[in-house]
């Protein structure tokens, strides 16, 4: 048997990327990946072992490119400062968005636990659940860059800059309907969001309670 292109597997999970980002995860079935995709049925299952297992992978390769870009946003922004280096990190949905729209669409649309089921290998579980430390990781980083602080209530804040507001920001242009798949997220929303960051770390986080002797 020829060994399978990786090219061919890319486009594979770039096939279900767009699918989920419309349908939803729970929309995509086998027959209608692999008509999309134009691969064989036994693609998937040699390849990934279930559907499940693919729509995971491309979850998770999504998350990751995302991840990864956010911290080279970060790095590029902090010679302007940390509170310029938070700017960047909130924005990052939007450049993402330009960038790769169904994976975006793909992430606000679809919750990591849809595709966390009994027949997922561990691996790919563990990989899923390790994403909320790399995000932690992240937010700390932004605190510590700011206040020199990495405590409960300084990580709060960063959320409250780098997750919340955007999700409010730019959820109806990532989760709406779209005609081509793109996703337009346009200067004024991005204005208002730095506008909004900007005035969320002019309070600073309040101290950690002093412990009792």
């Amino acid at each position: 048997m020829p060994r399978r292109r990786v090219h061919d597997l890319d486009h594979l999970l770039d096939t279900a990327e767009r699918l989920a980002a419309e349908l939803g995860a729970g929309g995509v079935t086998v027959r209608g990946l692999t008509a999309a995709a134009d691969v064989p049925n036994g693609t998937i299952y040699h390849a990934f072992g279930s559907l499940n297992t693919l729509l995971a992978r491309a979850w998770l390769r999504a998350a990751e490119a995302f991840l990864r870009l956010q911290a080279e946003l970060i790095d590029e922004a902090r010679p302007g400062g940390a509170r310029e280096a938070v700017v960047a990190a909130a924005t990052a949905p939007a450049i993402f968005a330009e960038r790769r729209p169904a994976a975006a669409r793909m992430l606000f649309t679809v919750r990591r636990e849809q595709l966390l089921g009994p027949e997922l290998p561990e691996t790919d579980a563990d990989a899923l659940h390790g994403l909320d430390a790399r995000l932690v990781q992240i937010l700390i980083r932004l605190a510590e860059l700011l206040w020199d602080r990495r405590d409960r209530y300084a990580v709060e804040v960063i959320t409250t800059c780098v997750v919340d507001l955007p999700t409010a920001l730019f959820r109806r242009a990532l989760t709406g309907p779209s005609a081509d798949g793109a996703v337009f997220i346009d200067a004024d929303h991005r204005r208002r969001l730095a506008a909004a960051v900007r005035a969320v770390l002019d309070l600073p986080p309040p101290a950690p309670p002093t412990r009792k002797g």
